[in-house]
């Protein structure tokens, strides 16, 4: 018997590392039109961490802020475009490969950069939005000095 239970929650497991792996993305959903824009600063949410930050030119920090995105191990452009003024990011996790879905774009005229990571399963992401976004602002300021 105990045979049994341990072979099915083997199994469990591993349906679960495949699910979160093959669960299809709704790219529209992600890529959300309304992102949580405020004052400037850093919010951090359950699951989520939003950056809006002022800067000369959005546009150009967008560029930037993209190359070094792309250059993140496990992520890819999920939707978007620099020249669509916002951009959509996947970043998977290293063992579980669980999806973290980062939204980039330009603020309102063209004089700020709003960033929002999230997450998809879990209620809580242990700071790693948060982190992972601190890192990218900072290579972001180190390359634009």
């Amino acid at each position: 018997m105990l045979k049994y239970l341990l072979v099915g929650a083997v199994c469990a497991v591993i349906a679960a590392m495949i699910w979160v792996r093959v669960a299809p993305t709704d790219a529209n959903f992600w890529h959300q039109t309304d992102l949580p824009v405020g004052k400037a600063g850093e919010f951090t949410a359950a699951g989520s961490h939003t950056v809006l930050r002022d800067v000369a030119d959005g546009a150009a920090a967008l560029a930037a802020l993209d190359g070094i995105i792309t250059a993140t191990p496990r992520t890819k452009r999920l939707r978007g475009s620099v020249n669509d003024g916002r951009i959509t990011y996947v970043t998977r996790s290293v063992i579980w490969g669980f999806p973290d879905y980062t939204t980039a774009a330009v603020g309102p005229n063209n004089a700020s950069l709003v960033i929002y990571g999230r997450l998809r399963f879990s209620k809580a992401d242990l700071g790693v939005n948060r982190a992972r976004i601190t890192g990218w602002l900072a290579q972001l300021d180190e390359a634009t000095q």
